[in-house]
This record gives structure tokens, C-alpha cells and sequence, in this order.
């Protein structure tokens, strides 16, 4: 089941001139026949001078497309949101149709509608990975003509874990090049957490282009340790953004060296 809120895309043009000419001498004697008087006579096209601002043809956008998957892929979905984001597409990905609703992305997915109910994958990431085959129809519909494909994750979870690696699958079905962009949990989340991230950080790497992997723990080292786990929790999302946003600003925005999409 798909649903539409709203869609903001910001578009951008790369703008081409012509060939400037440094000088051009004019004879403006009365023997030269466009400065005779009477009727003024059009001057003859002269080789060589031709614009060819008319001749470039802008290239076509590059789609991005950012997908939140599970609860904390969804929750920084909506922190990239927040912080205005701009020039890509994001999209929520959940078997939790509650947490789906709460999402502040404009495109939402609710994957295994008929394996979990609408309910969550109950930390189990078999159950995510199965949804998700599921719906794959649905994530291929919903990464249709992508150029470029942000997966965003909390491993350690079901759906984020179980789904991530069937979302990287079909967006490199449709040829988009497929960033992931994932955390590994805190050690205070416990080891089952641990190890079932482990298990689909290694099932996401062979099949995405790039992988980046952030430690939560690292979060620790720069935060203070009497930092509420909520808060712990949006740093983590926000460290998703910035590694998100490093990326697609430098294809979005024009700077002193453009980097083409090719």
C-alpha cells in the first residue's frame, strides 16, 4: 500500500553561454550599405558569430531517492526532513503501519501487510526480510526510475535489518547506483541486537555500491555520557543525515567544480 502526502522536489538547471568575442570593429562610414541613409537595411548573418546558447540542451536531472527502512531508517527520514533536505525524494519503509502514519516522510510504504498485520517485525529480522519479498513488487514500483538510492537503517532490529538487503536488491534491479548508509546499535542495546546486526550489515554489503557503517558507540566518545537514550538516539539520526546529505548536496548543488551524474 502506498500513500501520497505531498511531494517537494527542488530541481535545478546547469545554465551554458556562448563564446564571447573580446572586440569587433564596426565601419560606420557612409560607403558601408547597413549605414546608408533612407531604409535601414538588416546586416547579413556573419560566419562564425552564431549563438550557440540555443544549441545546448539541458541534462536531465538526476533522480535521488532516500528510503527510510524500518523504525530507525524512518526516523532519520524525518530528521533529513526537518533539516531541509533538499533536491531528493524520501520514502518510508515499515511493516508497522502506526509507526508509518507518525512518519513525516511525503512517500510511505507498508511492506508484509499480509505477513505482519500491520503490526512491526517484532525485532526478528526473518520477518523483515520476508515482508519485504512480500511487497518487492510495491519497493520496485517505488524505485522506478532512480539514478540514485540512499538505504537508510538502525541494524539490529527486524525491519531495518530483514528489509534493507531486498530494498538494495531492487533498487540495483532498476540500475540505480545504491548507497547504503546504516548504524551499528549501542553495546547497551544488548548482544542479540549486536549480532543481528552484524548478520545484515553482511547481507546489505553485496548488494549495494557503497556501504557506510556508523558505530553508535562512537556517538559516546563526542556526547556526554548522562545524555538521555532519546537524545542518544537523534544524534545517531542525525549522523545518518550528515552522511546522507555529504553525498547528495555535492550532485544538487552547483559549486566550483560540478560533479555530473554519469
Amino acid at each position: 500500500m502506498t500513500f501520497d502526502n505531498k511531494q517537494g522536489l527542488t530541481y535545478k538547471l546547469s545554465q551554458a553561454e556562448g563564446p564571447s568575442n573580446s572586440s569587433l570593429s564596426v565601419d560606420t562610414s557612409l560607403s558601408n550599405p547597413v549605414f546608408q541613409f533612407g531604409q535601414p537595411r538588416e546586416p547579413k548573418a556573419m560566419s562564425g558569430e552564431t549563438s550557440r546558447a540555443s544549441d545546448i540542451v539541458p541534462s536531465r536531472i538526476a533522480k535521488i531517492k532516500v528510503i527510510g527502512v524500518g523504525g530507525g531508517g524512518s526516523n532519520a527520514v524525518n530528521r533529513m526532513i526537518a533539516s531541509e533536505l533538499s533536491g531528493v525524494e524520501f520514502w518510508a519503509v515499515n511493516t508497522d503501519a502506526q509507526a508509518l502514519a507518525q512518519s513525516a516522510a511525503p512517500k510511505r510504504l507498508q511492506i508484509g501487510q499480509k505477513l505482519t498485520r500491520g503490526l512491526g517485525a517484532g525485532g526478528n529480522p526473518a520477518i523483515g526480510q520476508k515482508a519485504a519479498e512480500e511487497s518487492r513488487d510495491e519497493i520496485a514500483a517505488a524505485l522506478d526510475n532512480s539514478d540514485l538510492v540512499f538505504i537508510t537503517a538502525g541494524m539490529g532490529g527486524g525491519t531495518g535489518t530483514g528489509a534493507a538487503a531486498v530494498v538494495a536488491e531492487a533498487a540495483k534491479e532498476v540500475g540505480a547506483l545504491t548507497v547504503g548508509v546504516i548504524t551499528k546499535p549501542f553495546m547497551f542495546e544488548g548482544r542479540r541486537r549486536t549480532n543481528q546486526a552484524e548478520e545484515g550489515i553482511a547481507a546489505l554489503q553485496s548488494r549495494v555500491d557503497t556501504l557506510i557503517v556508523i558505530p553508535n558507540d562512537r556517538l559516546l566518545s563526542v556526547i556526554n555520557e548522562q545524555t538521555p537514550v532519546q537524545e542518544a538516539f537523534r544524534a545517531a539520526d542525525d549522523i545518518l543525515r550528515q552522511g546522507v546529505q555529504g553525498i547528495s548536496d555535492i550532485i544538487t548543488i552547483p559549486g566550483l567544480v560540478n560533479v555530473d551524474f554519469a
